[in-house]
């Protein structure tokens, strides 16, 4: 299945390693690291037309979105139901 991250973009559910919130992850410094080092390599992907809420992290890229992490990890959860 997938999960919708805004703006026209979809990640297949089995190839996300983890949901976070944006503005409590990046208060730690290996974070703010690992965001930087994605966006030098060029894996991250903005689909967010405003500031993003949260990032999303699969074997495809970082995704940078404006849901938030609870509502990426409601459509995740809903999409185990189908």
């Amino acid at each position: 299945m997938y999960i919708h991250l805004g703006n026209d973009t979809v990640v297949r559910d089995r190839a996300v390693i983890g949901i976070f919130d944006l503005d409590n992850s990046s208060y730690s410094r290996i974070t703010r690291e690992f965001l930087n080092g994605a966006e030098r390599a060029g894996e991250t992907r903005y689909v967010a037309d405003d500031l993003p809420k949260a990032f999303v992290v699969s074997d495809e890229g970082v995704y940078l979105t404006q849901l938030g992490s609870q509502t990426l990890s409601k459509r995740a959860a809903e999409e185990d139901l189908i």
